[in-house]
């Protein structure tokens, strides 16, 4: 099956054929730094982070542009509020959302430009617009005239004279149409401001990431993203200025995350249910958020809640107590699984054996498929199934089966690192998250450990009815005990 992603351009999978072989150009807009970043910021850079991942992951070479757009009304706003210069806010919240992005695994994109570096490819990008018609001059002002431009609105699909019929447009005398966007906008007292033909004034809003995408990646590029709020006006009126500045197709493929919703409703500050990465982080690990931020294909709504976070936590916790069975059991053991007999193994193995060969094939499928993440975690949880089925059954494990083990570590490392889960070492995962919920719970682990080594000696003398007990006391603390052949490990239901 050819690897095909969902252009937002056209309503359709298409398969993805980059403009020059073995090369991808991606620009994805960035946050705009007056503020924490909430957990939809969160879920568009995890989103994008595993797009140029995987990209990387079947040979392409990425070159991949993220944004700060750090001269905006909510940044100066701020800054005077504070009383402090535009700089001290922007320099502030970049270096919180690089903090939230490190924490979440989210690795460095190429290229990390900001709107102030670029005032003078703006600028050039404005006057090329204007010498072509394209754009006005009004007061300090300059606008694009979406009249001008024959294709707006191709992105978003929308119809122009019903946004005009059925939209509450404030009359500005500055504008020949309702619709036209600023450009560049004149100088206010106070706000920054930069030289530029038309007198002092800053960029506007959507011209900053078209020139920093030219700069970057040229006029034309192969993946440009962004969350589905940005479809309009934004990335409207990116291709609106880009295409009719250059004559030239500005992106290929348009690829756009959905919302994050919290309990079934849309995420806003007015509903007081709007949340930072700061304070799910406060609570949960965060590659539990991550892992969660990936359970839904991409472009599906996603629904934060306290109980799918915690269902998220405990599949993550189910995941990693297997790859620590695996990291102990098949470590070092060697061989090639492909060559194992499968006729001398058990019915538990051979199952392990084909979920283990298969799984490869079975990544790259989903992922072809528009980045189907949530597939790929499906299948995790079926090869882990086939592992823990497999060391349940076999008693002490054989030389085969620890190879065959071995062969699901890797397989799980490599999709892991596509999906940039399991980044830490199993053991220190459990045992950070025992941690925080036994806080959580008010439960001893001293307690803990002694009651499983008194339930072993009970087992030992064959007294099964305090061995039953002890474990179903247990259970009803919310504690699990999970025995193997090398022993009982517990987990928190």
């Amino acid at each position: 099956m050819p690897f095909r992603v969902y252009n937002t351009l056209t309503g359709r999978k298409e398969e993805f054929i980059p403009r020059t072989p073995g090369k991808v150009s991606m620009y994805v807009c960035g946050v705009t730094v007056y503020d924490h970043c909430h957990i939809g910021h969160a879920r568009a850079n995890v989103v994008f982070d595993v797009i140029y991942r995987y990209l990387r992951h079947i040979g392409f070479d990425v070159t991949y542009v993220r944004n700060y757009t750090d001269v905006d009304d909510k940044i100066i706003n701020r800054a005077n509020r504070e009383g402090v210069d535009f700089r001290e806010i922007t320099e502030r919240f970049i270096g919180e959302f690089d903090r939230d992005m490190e924490l979440l695994g989210v690795a460095k994109p190429t290229f990390e430009p900001k709107a102030t570096e670029h005032i003078e490819d703006i600028i050039g990008i404005v006057r090329t617009l204007v010498e072509k018609g394209f754009a006005y001059q009004s007061g300090g002002d300059v606008y694009f005239s979406i009249e001008k431009y024959d294709e707006y609105l191709k992105l978003s699909k929308r119809n122009l004279d019903d946004m005009k019929a059925g939209a509450r447009i404030e009359v500005d005398e500055r504008k020949k149409h309702p619709m036209d966007f600023v450009l560049w906008k004149e100088a206010k007292p106070g706000e920054p401001s930069w030289d530029s033909p038309w007198g002092k004034g800053r960029p506007g809003w959507h011209i900053e990431c078209s020139a920093m995408s030219m700069r970057f990646l040229g006029e034309t590029i192969d993946i440009h993203g962004g969350g589905k709020d940005l479809v309009f006006p934004h990335h409207e009126n990116e291709i609106a200025q880009s295409e009719a500045a250059t004559g030239r197709p500005f992106v290929k493929y348009w690829l756009h995350n959905g919302f994050v919703n919290i309990d079934s409703e849309k995420m806003s500050k007015s509903l007081g249910n709007f949340f930072t990465i700061r304070e799910v982080l406060e609570k949960y690990d965060p590659e539990v958020l991550r892992f969660f931020l990936l359970t839904a294909h991409y472009r599906s709504p996603l629904d934060f809640s306290e109980q799918n976070m915690n269902e998220a936590e405990a599949g993550l916790d189910r995941i990693y107590t297997a790859l620590a069975s695996l990291e102990e059991l098949g470590s070092g053991a060697g061989g090639d699984a492909g060559k194992i007999d499968a006729k001398s193994l058990n019915e538990a193995e051979r199952e392990l054996l084909e979920k283990t060969e298969g799984f490869p094939a079975r990544f790259r499928e989903a992922m072809d498929d528009d980045f189907n993440t949530a597939q790929v975690l499906g299948n995790i949880f079926d090869l882990v199934r086939a592992v823990n089925r497999a060391l349940a059954e076999s008693g002490k494990p054989s030389k085969a089966l620890k190879s065959i083990l071995s062969h699901a570590s890797a397989v799980l490392e490599e999709a892991g690192a596509v999906l940039g889960i399991f980044r830490t070492r199993p053991e220190v995962y459990l045992e950070k998250a025992r941690e925080r919920k036994l806080a959580e719970l008010g439960i001893n682990r001293e307690e803990i450990e002694a009651l499983i080594e008194e339930r072993a000696a009970a087992r030992k003398a064959k007294d099964f009815a305090r061995s039953d007990q002890i474990r179903d006391d247990l259970l009803a603390r919310n504690i699990v005990l999970l025995d193997s052949p090398q022993g009982t490990r517990w987990r928190i239901k």
